[in-house]
């Protein structure tokens, strides 16, 4: 029995960056001995185990052997007799496929290493076109490592990928959760860049195809001034109308949170753009209409996307409705309850005592 570390962690380690978490393989053993040594088992299609003190993960070597379309289509193949160098084979990047024995020796028979030398994301081995969602892997660590470019034989298998339907296999869940990841990376633009490349961008975001460079730039511009993945995404989909982005979001399973931070911004972007121009009254009923009241920090998050994909100044429009909140904030219901108003003749009087107060900023 022989175990390794494997992956992100010795990659990262190589390009001088944070190991936040350490994946290991088992070489040589079954679970059956894995148990006995007090590891927990969490896989369900192949062994993994949890460590009995560090709770990281162990897999035991194994193989693979695409059964069906789609990335679930697997036969996993797990056995004493499988070899470090064969559980590798499998990985999906040379830069991913690299060990590192107890003695601190890597094993590397990919040429792993001269890939983040030269900063090239290459695929290990042709078994890389059987798995779609490498595709969606290989482009968000194109937008982590902005540096690192594509080697063309894989910019050529994933374009195969993509003509042979596998791409269209993906199911929702999963794609949401590389492009929510991908959001909070360095140049997050480069994972659609990475997509548009290989044709899988006109299958899994249709929607954005048409103004895609326009797209990008805002995306850019965003992630240039801010890391929520929230208003990020609102800058990416601002070139949509109403219908587009819910088409979108329905489809993508896109959390109901950055759907209806997207939906405000391209409902209310041009009052923003011309705060310095709207009457009290025109104010008020935006505000009411954000529900920036019941919803401050969302309104907080609105300002900001309205701001963010563009490389402009918006200081004054920002000033303008964050003032015309603080003052209609301002303007209390208890008051209007001692003196004997209800329901809707509250909110009347809330609503023209607003105005009076944003009137007098």
């Amino acid at each position: 029995m022989k175990i390794y570390l494997v992956g992100g962690a010795i990659r990262d380690r190589l390009l001088g960056l944070p190991v936040t978490e350490r994946d290991w393989v088992v070489v040589g053993t079954t679970p059956e001995e894995m148990l006995k040594l007090g590891y927990r088992p969490v896989g369900k299609n192949f062994p993994v185990f949890l460590h009995p003190k560090t709770h990281e993960e162990y897999a035991l070597a194994r193989t693979e052997r695409k059964i069906a379309k789609g990335y679930k289509g697997f036969k996993f193949y797990a056995d004493p007799g499988v070899t470090l160098e064969e559980d590798l084979k499998r990985r999906d990047l040379t830069v991913n496929a690299i060990a590192e024995a107890t003695d601190g020796t890597l094993i590397d028979p990919f040429d792993g290493q001269k890939d983040i030398e030269q900063k090239i994301l290459r695929h290990v081995s042709s078994a890389f076109a059987e798995d779609p969602v490498r595709i969606l892997r290989i482009a968000r660590f194109a937008a982590r490592f902005g540096g690192f470019s594509i080697h063309a034989t894989t910019m050529q298998l994933m374009q195969n990928m993509v003509a042979a339907g596998e791409v269209a296999a993906l199911v929702p869940e999963r794609v949401w959760q590389e492009l929510y990841r991908t959001l909070t990376l360095p140049t997050p633009e480069r994972f659609f860049t990475i997509l548009n490349d290989c044709g899988a961008l006109a299958i899994l975001f249709p929607e954005l195809i048409l103004h895609y460079k326009i797209a990008l730039k805002r995306l850019k511009n965003a992630a240039a001034v801010t890391t929520s993945a929230t208003i990020r995404f609102t800058a990416l989909v601002n070139i949509l109308d109403i219908a587009a982005l819910k088409t979108l979001c329905a489809r993508a399973k896109v959390p109901a949170e950055f759907r209806d931070l997207a939906l405000l911004v391209i409902k209310y972007q041009g009052n923003f753009d011309n705060a310095l121009d709207l009457s009290a009254e025109e104010l008020l009923t935006t505000l009411e209409q954000l529900d920036a009241f019941r919803r401050p920090k969302r309104f907080a998050d609105f300002m900001l996307a309205c701001a963010a994909h563009k490389k402009q100044q918006y200081h004054a429009q920002v000033e303008r409705f964050k003032l015309a909140h603080t003052k209609a904030r301002q303007v209390l219901a208890a008051p209007l309850l001692r003196q004997g108003l209800k329901g809707n003749e509250i909110k009347q009087e809330m609503h023209r005592l607003r105005v009076e107060s944003i009137k007098a900023q």
